[in-house]
């Protein structure tokens, strides 16, 4: 698997990995070779985690430390815990929560897993919506040969799911 981690204070892609453990509490930040080097990171005697885990920290909202609206959580309630106080948290400090998510996936947006049967399923209904949309559009504009293709083809994805079924 590719290193897909980046730097928490460039973003250019990190190759220096360090974890710090402080009163029972993980500590993680992800460097580039530039920035290691810069920090000091490569003399322990000069180095310490705490000030860089400071300075790699999110940048903080225009309005110093904003609440949500619904719970009344903090920027600095979330930093401390690691969690949202409700659901209506993930949308006030999406400003924060989105470059966060982006260095620890591979994007901001969940995709998950989809079966491949499920998939083939979506598929055919998808193709059978258009088709009915399709046949409905040219109903309407009197094209009466293109609708009995459509119907027919209706016909055969209608039967390709209920042979489908009927193998399962």
């Amino acid at each position: 698997m590719a290193n897909s981690l980046k730097c928490d204070l460039c973003s250019k892609p990190a190759t220096v990995h360090l974890t710090q453990i402080v009163n029972n509490k993980i500590h993680k930040v992800d460097l580039c070779e530039a920035c290691a080097q810069a920090k000091g990171v490569t003399d322990p005697s000069g180095f310490s985690l705490a000030d860089l885990l400071l300075k790699a920290s999110l940048n903080p909202e225009p309005t110093g430390d904003a609440k949500c609206e619904s719970c009344g959580f903090t920027q600095q309630d979330f930093k401390k815990s690691g969690r949202f106080g409700c659901p209506s948290c993930y949308q006030h400090f999406g400003a924060i929560l989105e470059p966060m998510l982006d260095t620890m996936h591979k994007g901001i947006a969940h995709s998950g897993k989809v079966p491949q049967r499920a998939l083939a399923r979506r598929s055919l209904y998808e193709k059978l919506t258009q088709l009915e949309t399709d046949l409905d559009q040219a109903i309407k504009a009197e094209r009466y040969e293109d609708a009995a293709r459509y119907r027919d083809e209706i016909h055969q994805v209608r039967q390709a799911t209920t042979g489908r079924r009927e193998e399962s």
